[in-house]
């Protein structure tokens, strides 16, 4: 399947790589700069409140040892009051904002064509923010190929990339509830609270916000390390200001926000 992104890419002859250090946008760019050579690429990075600080320092690294141009692009989606408002379509808001920033800082270097990292299985859960990638004529190579999130893992390895099997992540207002406004404050909260658990050793994790309440999600397989580290995790989040910090017994689930949206359409 690299041959065939390959093939894909070779035509496009200047791109800009919609880029967050994730698995799926690093293969967009690593494919990218073998197809096209560095001075034809540039990756963005759309940097807001809602971009952890670790994975914006990963993805410069990343870009770095690749050898590829990034440029970092200033977003202003939290300061818009419907993404702030939380509503089921925030996604698109968000989106919006970030792909016309990249799409304005492509045109006006004579770039002609964006690129996402959307993937096959992408659709499967709810995306708003599709609707503006389509309006702004946003590539995605990686969905038109049928490329699935195992397909990408086997490509990026193949490629050397070291990112390969890095969990996958999401911007941190989807831990954020529909209807509770999003706010940096919030956004800086949620974010604290998954790095003190990051340092504790999990890896793949979400912190999910409930006004005073803090929702853990991580693995069935660290649901007992959870509980062996409860005191510390209790202390570390209570002084980051939740009240009461629960695990779920579910385990980490990708959209798990979304839940309610499917129970109240039923």
């Amino acid at each position: 399947m690299i041959d065939r992104l390959l093939e894909y890419l070779r035509p496009l002859c200047r791109v800009a790589v919609a880029y967050s250090g994730g698995v799926d946008s690093s293969l967009v760019l690593r494919a990218s700069l073998e197809a096209l050579g560095s001075e034809n690429v540039i990756a963005l990075l759309a940097v807001s409140p809602s971009l952890p600080q670790s994975e914006k320092d990963e993805a410069i690294e990343l870009a770095k040892s690749l050898g590829a141009r990034l440029e970092l692009l200033p977003t202003s989606e939290t300061d818009d009051p419907r993404y702030q408002a939380n509503a089921p379509n925030r996604c698109y808001f968000c989106k919006d904002h970030v792909y016309r920033a990249l799409r304005q800082f492509a045109e006006q270097n004579g770039l002609e064509y964006v690129l996402d990292g959307m993937t096959a299985e992408d659709t499967l859960d709810v995306r708003p923010g599709r609707a503006a990638a389509r309006e702004l004529h946003i590539l995605s190579p990686l969905h038109e190929l049928g490329f699935t999130k195992q397909n990408v893992r086997d490509a990026a390895k193949a490629l050397g990339l070291p990112n390969w099997n890095k969990p996958a992540a999401a911007c941190l207002a989807s831990r954020i509830p529909y209807g509770t406004a999003v706010t940096p404050k919030l956004l800086s909260q949620v974010e604290k609270a998954e790095a003190a658990l990051f340092d504790l050793g999990f890896r793949e994790l979400r912190v999910r916000h409930h006004g005073d309440v803090a929702r853990i999600e991580v693995p069935e397989a660290d649901l007992s390390r959870v509980l062996k580290q409860r005191d510390t995790i209790h202390t570390a989040l209570k002084a980051l200001g939740y009240v009461y910090i629960t695990l779920d017994l579910a385990g980490l689930r990708s959209g798990s926000m979304n839940e309610v949206l499917a129970a109240r359409s039923a």
